[in-house]
């Protein structure tokens, strides 16, 4: 049973990717908001509404290894073999706002998750948690980046001479289907729905098959949920790179990115304190270097753009790290 939830969540997340790639890049082009947008809101905060799920059911279950352990573990997950797979199906595009401001948010986002859980080291506390306080602070910062997104899209792009604010060949802008506005709204919540059930599908078969194996919580959280969770975002991203719509890609893992830290931890630690008993500063830090990493590609080598090489070493990177994890256990 837990195999065909598997595949059985896994053809409804490709189906939904499918659906809401094409609904959402409609929308961005009869609106002309920045593709870039779109990716950072809707495909990423519903992409992300399985993290959602599975952190806040897991925070009031008393289940706080798999809640935050979700959340980084999906982080990594996205930075790391997302946009690394993605790359390898077809090389990614990074634009100057996104170099400058989008990815360094991101890596914000893991340097205050990583103040806030470490409340042992500089506070000298019992253990380390995620209390109220914290979880107000990461809402507030959401809120912030909220402000940020709709500032870029009340900001019309302009294109400059060899470099674009949000760049965007002619032939891809033609390549995007304009569908009609009832078929688009259909298409995204339609994708959303598929991705959203197809998602819980494949956690509960992995999870079910992991706890038969006796694999512990917070395991089962940075590695199996994690990457369930996060395989709309992986279908998403994947699709968008092969419709020639690389910022929807990019944009859907840094948002996924900001809105499980801010928003997905935010809410959970809001409703109730997260003891972090099975997640370590070795993950924390790998979530820290794994942006701090994609900022490093993007910004020295092949004149931003994430290339077949460069998605290897990071896909590379995620397997070293799942192994080291399932070495200490």
């Amino acid at each position: 049973m837990n195999i065909l939830f598997l595949i059985g969540g896994l053809i409804l997340i490709l189906l939904g990717a499918n659906g809401l790639t094409d609904g959402s890049a409609s929308v961005a082009k009869r609106f002309r908001i920045p593709p870039i947008v779109i990716g950072l809101t809707i495909v990423a905060f519903g992409t992300s509404a399985p993290e959602l799920t599975v952190s806040v059911a897991s925070a009031l279950k008393g289940s706080a290894d798999i809640s935050i352990g979700n959340v980084v573990g999906s982080n990594i997950f996205n930075t790391l073999m997302i946009v690394g797979c993605t790359a390898l199906f077809a090389p990614i595009v990074i634009t100057r706002n996104t170099l400058r401001k989008e990815i360094p948010l991101c890596i914000l986002s893991s340097v205050v998750l990583l103040v806030c859980a470490n409340d042992v080291f500089l506070d000298k506390a019992s253990e380390n948690i995620l209390n109220r306080v914290d979880g107000l602070l990461l809402l507030c910062f959401f809120a912030i980046f909220m402000g940020y997104t709709f500032a870029i899209a009340r900001t019309p792009s302009t294109p400059v001479a060899g470099d674009a604010q949000h760049p965007a060949p002619p032939t891809e802008e033609d390549d995007i289907k304009l569908l009609p506005w009832w078929k688009s709204v259909l298409y995204i919540l339609g994708g959303l729905a598929a991705l959203i059930y197809g998602g819980q599908l494949f956690v509960n078969g992995a999870t079910g098959i992991a706890r038969n194996l006796g694999v512990s919580e917070s395991i089962i959280g940075l590695t199996l949920v994690a990457a369930g969770t996060s395989l709309p975002e992986l279908a998403t991203s994947i699709v968008a790179a092969l419709k020639k719509n690389p910022e929807i890609a990019i944009g859907n893992a840094i948002g996924s990115n900001l809105f499980n830290i801010f928003f997905v931890l935010g809410c959970s630690a809001s409703i109730t304190p997260l003891r972090l008993s099975g997640i370590t500063n070795f993950d924390l830090f790998t979530l820290v270097g794994s942006c701090v990493l994609l900022w490093f590609f993007g910004l020295f080598f092949a004149k931003r753009t994430i290339t077949r090489i460069e998605g290897s070493i990071m896909v590379l990177c995620y397997v070293a790290y799942t192994a080291v994890l399932i070495y200490n256990t």
